[in-house]
């Protein structure tokens, strides 16, 4: 049976890498790209601007030179931290970076990476956020290209299909250190996230049990949005 190949962009930390290093210990082959070089391990690295097309076009080309094949693409690249000034003081040079990275690389990424999963019949996952569907004060560049990357997710289902399945993934509070024991007791699954949990729901999305699927939003945040919170 031919290893399946498996490319996770911003695979070098938190999600992406959590996420990479479970793939690996699936059997995938596994590239990262990102702007940084991972830490000690296995995955193939390729650094690449995800909001470049130059960038990206050299990224999938390197990939393919390597493996020989591409059966899935986890678009996870991203700027993470929501916060920004108020709108009336955030520089359209800020917002542009924000959708730039956030919103066009996913697109770039997936344009490039298309022909390469028809011939594979290959998955899509985007990794969104859970603020594409709730909010906190200043963080309107942040929730719009989470946003556009939930509506992005089913249109490419749509213009993709039958052969290409999407999906996409908007997580909640994923631990990248420790946290008090309220942090984790106010989720009511009692704990905050961990990278592997995204990394499991990924691993379901781009396998063939998940073949009935496609265009879907899961949210992955320990309940938190479903919990009704009066102060």
């Amino acid at each position: 049976m031919t290893q399946k190949t498996v490319l996770v962009t911003g695979g070098s930390r938190g999600i992406g890498r959590g996420v990479a290093a479970l793939l690996e210990r699936r059997g995938y082959r596994v590239a990262v790209a990102d702007l940084d070089r991972p830490g000690a391990g296995a995955a193939a690295f390729f650094r690449c601007d995800v909001s470049s097309e130059t960038s990206v076009r050299a990224c999938v080309r390197g990939v393919l030179h390597r493996f020989g094949r591409l059966d899935a693409l986890i678009n996870n690249a991203g700027l993470a931290d929501p916060a920004d000034p108020p709108v009336e003081k955030l520089a359209l040079a800020a917002w542009n970076r924000r959708i730039g990275v956030n919103l066009t690389g996913v697109f770039l990424m997936t344009k490039h990476c298309v022909p390469h999963l028809r011939r594979s019949a290959g998955a899509i996952v985007n990794i969104a956020s859970t603020r594409a569907l709730q909010s906190e004060p200043n963080t309107e560049a942040y929730a719009a290209t989470k946003g556009g990357v939930v509506a992005l997710t089913h249109a490419l289902a749509m213009s993709l299909g039958p052969r290409i399945r999407v999906n996409c993934i908007s997580p909640g509070w994923i631990a990248k250190a420790r946290l008090s024991r309220k942090d984790h007791a106010q989720h009511p699954v009692g704990r905050a996230g961990r990278p592997e949990d995204v990394g499991e729901l990924v691993a379901f999305l781009i396998s063939e049990q998940a073949g009935f699927i496609t265009g879907q939003n899961f949210v992955a945040d320990g309940g938190m949005t479903r919990k009704m919170i009066y102060r």
